[in-house]
This record gives C-alpha cells, structure tokens and sequence, in this order.
C-alpha cells in the first residue's frame, strides 16, 4: 500500500510538470490554430535563462522568473511578429517554421555550450518533505502549486479580462472578431508571447529538477502533445487535469510493466483517446472556445 501510495504521488508531481509544459502549448493552439514543434525548446531556453541568471547576476532561479519570464513573453512576441504572421495564410507553413525554429534553437544552443550538462543549485533542491512515510521533494512540489496557479489565473484572465475575452473571441470567429473592432494580429502576438512566456516560467521552475541539454526540450515536448490531445485541444483545465493523467500513468507503467514501457503506454492511450474521443476528454469536437471547454 505505501508503494502504491509512493508511485501516486510520483505521479501527481511528474504530471504538474508536464501540466506546467503543457498549457502554453494548448493555449497557442486553441488560438492560432498551429501545433508550435518548438514549444520545448522554449522550456530549455527558460531553464538556460534560468542559469544565465545563477551565473551572472548569483540569483536564485526562483527569483529568475523576474527575468526570465518577460524575457520569453517579448522573445515569443518577435517570433509571432516575423516567423509566424508573413505566413498567417499558409498553416502548413507555419507549422514546418516551428519545426525549423525548433532546430534553430537546438544548434545555437549547442554551439554555445557544447553540449555540456548545467544544473542550476538552490538551497530548496535537498528538501525533501515527509508526510505520513511519503517522500516528496520540495522543487517539485512546486512546480505541482505553480501548474495549479498557472491553470486558475489562466481561466480568469479568459474570463474576466478585456485581453483574455478579445482572444475568446478571436478563437471564435477571427472574421467577426475583427468586424468588431479587435485587433487580430495583436491577440496572436499576445497569445503566443503568454504561450512562451509559460514556457519559460515552467523551464526556470525545472532548471533545479533536471540537467539541461540543447536537447531536453524534446523531453517534455512528447509528452506536452500527449497532455494536449488527451485533456481536450484548446482547454487550458484539459491540459491541467491531461498532465495529472498522464504523469500517473507513466509512474504506474514504470512501476508495474517496465521503466523501458512507460511512454509507450501513454501513447497507447493516446492513441485511443483520438480513436474514441478526438475532442480529447474535456474538449468538445469543433468547439474552439479557449479555457471554457466542458464536457456536457
């Protein structure tokens, strides 16, 4: 019983990673309509950011996200601006600019580095918390609270802001929208510096977990995609719940069949979740309300 309980909460706390990876990727989707390859390589860009500060301003990557963060937010602006908008009529086109933006990134960042591991160091790394025999690391922990505010502050500012509700709107009816006096180009700027600023706050928030790499990015990215289209395209609380679900299942897969196995079986599900259900779980086919999605 305290294994199981154990590979639960391993669970929970690999899927708020994966979560946090995932929203940014669903947000630009339900938005701008393209699958952006590049999204984990936006992560690796926040969590070298994230060293960047250690090792020249002796910051904490925790505090970093003051830099980071708005740093990602104006680098996915430009990228929106002068990549994505000169092809806004050709998707297709789009999507293969990611891809290229995504072995852009990866060389550049190789050819800095050299391939060599950082890890960034903060005091929180060696805490481990221990309630009732389980163990549970604290930098993870909060990455499990920062999904959990990532997804609450995402829904309200759709809701309840004049910006979240002109990019409602735009994911609605872009044509209406614009009749309306909404400025669309200027909501998929603001969308896609919102989805890579997520990025780089969930790269800083994994810069203490994991060594990075140019390549690391396609770690999270598999899975992002995965989270994405099991919790529902465009949903921000389907990515939020689809990264619980996806974590636990890779922590039990990994546990009871074989570490070797574990992403087979998500993808296992993820293809008969598009099989049965191609709205994902919390999406509704051909909804394209972005956050608001519910099962009815």
């Amino acid at each position: 019983m305290s294994n199981l309980m154990n590979i639960l909460v391993v669970g929970l706390l690999l899927g708020g990673i994966y979560g946090l990876v995932s929203i940014g990727l669903n947000l630009i989707f339900g938005v701008i309509r393209i699958v952006n390859f590049a999204q984990g390589e936006l992560v690796m860009l926040g969590m070298y950011g994230a060293y960047a500060c250690y090792l020249m301003l002796d910051m904490d990557p925790y505090l970093s996200i003051l830099v980071v963060v708005p740093a990602l937010f104006v680098f996915g602006v430009l990228i929106q601006r002068f990549i994505l908008q000169p092809l806004q009529n050709e998707p297709s086109m789009q999507i293969f600019a990611t891809f290229g933006l995504l072995l852009l990134l990866q060389n550049i960042v190789l050819a800095v580095t050299r391939g060599t591991g950082y890890t960034v160091p903060t005091d929180l790394s060696s805490v481990v918390i221990d309630v009732a025999g389980l163990k549970i690391s604290l930098v993870r922990l909060i990455a499990l609270f920062a999904v959990t505010i990532v997804a609450v502050a995402m829904s309200w500012f759709l809701r309840h802001t004049l910006p979240g509700k002109a990019i409602r709107a735009v994911t609605q009816d872009r044509r209406a929208a614009r009749h309306m006096g909404i400025n669309v180009e200027l909501t998929f700027m603001l969308t896609f510096g919102i989805g890579a600023a997520l990025a780089g706050l969930a790269g800083t928030l994994l810069a203490p977990i994991y060594t990075m790499s140019p390549q690391i990015g396609g770690n999270f990215i598999l899975a992002a995609f995965a989270v994405v289209v099991l919790g529902g395209l465009g949903s921000v609380w389907g990515a939020f719940i689809g990264g619980f679900i996806i974590g636990l299942i890779e922590a039990l897969a990994g546990y009871y069949l074989d570490p070797a196995l574990k992403h087979a079986v998500w993808f296992l599900v993820f293809i008969a979740v598009l099989i049965i259900r191609p709205g994902g779980l919390f999406g509704i086919v051909g909804a394209e309300e972005v956050g608001l999605r519910e099962q009815h």
